[in-house]
């Protein structure tokens, strides 16, 4: 039924009204928004009252202040005016809890600023009343119109039940939106620690934070700033920001020199606004202000033991960050730090684990090398011999000192060894005593601790024992340093060892095996090797014999590296001249396998049709020029130790002897020259 309301009787006005507030007692408690709520409250109020624009204002306890929204027709104001209390009616109603009506606003001085905005609409009538629950106050709900002097005494008292209704919506409203955004802040946390778990990479995992945030907290520049205690400095990692010029990508700041440092070093969340950035006198504190920045929020990220740095985020805002975006944001911190430091922790295990894993393969060498144990190449009755040995000698646990010149194959008689040994099943390491300089090989056999000496950064497993249960192959024995022999000797006769830098003893069980291409019985002859260090190695020495005394094994081998090198370099060789044959049966290879090796490779890169191209003309050369070479480096060793003699006045032993000069020893000096032929008139002349 419609009701005038210029025609209606007292009554029946009285009835529509009824009717109206049962019918926003029914729908209001359904309304979510406030915006949905305001449009319910005029669709049921016109007709029965007399209106032009609704006036919504809710207290903001934080400023002490007014947020006021206006509705005209089908309008609703997005951005509410912040007036101070005492600014506008609805702060008085607020406060005082009673009803405030106007007649006529074109007399009204009171209020000027609101009183203003209604005039500009041509609002002359105003009432406000207070919108309060049981549990709070709420704010005030005004009421305007066109015409003066419109709202009575029986006006009022139909608006306080209509403002009693208001309020319970509005605060079941405000509780469902408090809860939302709780909710929200709740969500974001459960994002952002998922985030923390699933990303140990740190540059990845900032971004995605930050992206988390701003769902929840507004904000116009985020940053991470991590502290490096040796340089005493701040390192940034740039979230998000819409203010590039603020800060670049791992820019460093001096402690001192940080917006941060008051966070960082008292381990709690400061806010800065302009002012506060303003005393600082910093440059980077200008930077943000030349931004725009309005406030910043700086939280230390704590972990139990120590602050790693800092959260910063800033924003554009004066009241950029509420107590409930600070609570938010230190858990976040929180969260953030505990993340930074298992992430650091897994990067360094992650290092440590590689880079053990890169030694491990690159000393094990489980993936067999080009050349195979079943692979070597030979039927000579000297080759037969040395795998005999090795055959008999593999089962046992005896150390085994394989001699033979450079390039006969003496790693892969060690390997062999090895894979027909009981141990086959554990690591085979290798290490060349020759090849690391003498100050790190103590290091490379035995390993070191932490700390142990300069450089010393992490510990060093060494290679004893990483072969323990294995073989242990060391390549070049003759090499190694007077002063670790009887360490290793140590290591042979109670297999165990100290570390570098520790006490603690490493017990191991290994096999060794020893190979040289020198006369160790003559180094210990000059005291240059240890005798009982000799002995432990020599319970089995097995000789691999040059390729010159297994001649004819060299038409297999060079066909074997013909196929090998031709697959390799997508070629089709199918043949080998005749010449070329006999010119390498015929070369006595003091290179051995190796030079051989090598000879062959070359002449496959040369070759270009089905036969092999070998370039003989180097092994000719070779023979002529051989016995030169022979007697011009005779010649100059002579001519070398003679001025030496000259220039120390033919002292030969001493520290200012011409043997110390030499680098020889003196006995070995005094062999060199009886065999170059000279006496003491070549030098005293």
């Amino acid at each position: 039924m419609e009701c005038e309301f210029a025609s209606r009787s007292h009554e029946s006005q009285h009835c529509c009204r009824y009717q109206a507030v049962l019918e926003m007692a029914s729908i209001m408690s359904h309304q979510g928004s406030l915006p949905e709520l305001v449009h319910e409250l005029s669709t049921r109020l016109q007709g029965v009252f007399p209106f032009d624009v609704i006036n919504f204002a809710l207290h903001d306890d934080k400023l002490d202040a007014m947020r006021l929204n206006l509705w005209e027709g089908a309008d609703w104001s997005k951005t509410p005016l912040v007036l101070a209390r005492e600014e506008v009616p609805s702060g008085w109603v607020w406060e005082n809890q009673k009803p405030l009506v106007f007649t006529d606003l074109l007399e009204e001085k009171a209020y000027p600023k609101l009183a203003d905005i209604l005039r500009q609409r041509g609002i002359r009538s105003y009432c406000v009343l207070p919108l309060t629950t049981p549990r709070r106050r709420l704010g005030a709900l005004g009421f305007g119109s066109v015409q003066p002097a419109v709202y009575r005494e029986v006006d009022l008292e139909f608006l306080k039940g209509v403002a009693e209704l208001v309020g319970l919506a509005v605060e079941n409203s405000l509780t469902r939106e408090a809860l939302s955004e709780e909710r929200n802040r709740l969500q974001a946390l459960v994002e952002v620690n998922n985030t923390l778990i699933a990303n140990l990479d740190i540059r990845q995992l900032f971004p995605r934070i930050s992206a988390h945030l701003r769902q929840v907290v507004d904000h116009d520049f985020a940053s991470v700033a991590v502290f490096d205690p040796k340089k005493q400095e701040m390192q940034a990692y740039v979230l998000v920001s819409s203010m590039p010029e603020v800060l670049s990508e791992g820019e460093t700041i001096p402690l001192d020199q940080s917006v941060t440092a008051s966070a960082f070093l008292m381990r709690e969340t400061k806010k800065l606004g302009r002012q506060d950035l303003a005393k600082l006198r910093l440059p980077i504190a200008q930077r943000l202000l030349d931004a725009g920045v309005q406030s910043i929020c700086c939280m230390p990220l704590l972990t139990s033991t120590s602050v790693l740095g800092t959260l910063n985020v800033a924003s554009k805002r004066e009241s950029g960050f509420s107590t409930q975006d600070q609570d938010l944001l230190q858990q976040v911190a929180r969260q953030l730090a505990i993340a930074m430091e298992n992430a650091r922790a897994y990067r360094e295990i992650a290092q440590l684990k590689d880079k053990l894993a890169e030694e491990k393969l690159y000393l094990q060498d489980e993936i067999r090398t080009e050349l195979n144990f079943e692979e070597i190449v030979g039927d000579s009755p000297s080759l037969k011999r040395a795998l005999s040995q090795a055959t008999t000698v593999a089962p046992s646990d005896a150390t085994v000192l394989i001699l033979g010149e450079t390039g006969t194959g003496k790693e892969l008689i060690a390997r062999a060894i090895h894979h027909m040994s009981t141990r086959k099943e554990q690591s085979f390491i290798k290490l060349n005593c020759a090849a690391i300089p003498t100050g790190l090989l103590e290091s490379e056999l035995f390993g070191h601790e932490k700390g142990a000496f300069t450089g010393a950064i992490t510990q060093k497993v060494g290679r004893l024992e990483l072969a323990d249960k294995g073989t242990l192959f060391l390549d070049e024995v003759g090499d190694i340093p007077l002063e670790l022999q009887p360490k290793l000797l140590r290591v042979l006769q109670d297999q165990e060892f100290e570390r570098l830098g520790s006490n603690h003893t490493v017990k191991v069980n290994i096999r060794l095996l020893a190979a040289t291409n020198r006369d160790l019985s003559k180094l210990v002859a000059e005291r240059q090797f240890r005798s009982d260090l000799f002995y432990r190695l020599n319970v089995f020495p097995l000789r691999v014999p040059p390729l010159r005394e297994r001649r004819k094994d060299i038409p297999l081998l060079v066909r074997y590296f013909v196929q090998r090198l031709a697959h390799r370099m997508n070629k089709n060789i199918e043949s080998v001249p005749s010449e070329t044959m006999n010119a390498l049966l015929s070369w006595d290879w003091p290179g051995n396998v190796r030079e051989l090796e090598n000879f062959i490779e070359r002449s496959v890169i040369l070759t270009t049709g089905p036969s092999l191209k070998a370039p003989l003309a180097e092994l000719r050369a070779g023979e002529d020029e051989s016995a030169k070479k022979d007697a011009k480096l005779e010649t100059a060793e002579r001519d070398h130790i003679l001025r030496i003699l000259r220039e120390t006045g033919g002292v030969i032993s001493g520290p200012r002897g011409a043997a110390t000069r030499l680098g020889l020893k003196r006995t070995t000096l005094q062999s060199k020259m009886q065999k170059l032929g000279i006496n003491r008139q070549d030098y005293q002349n």
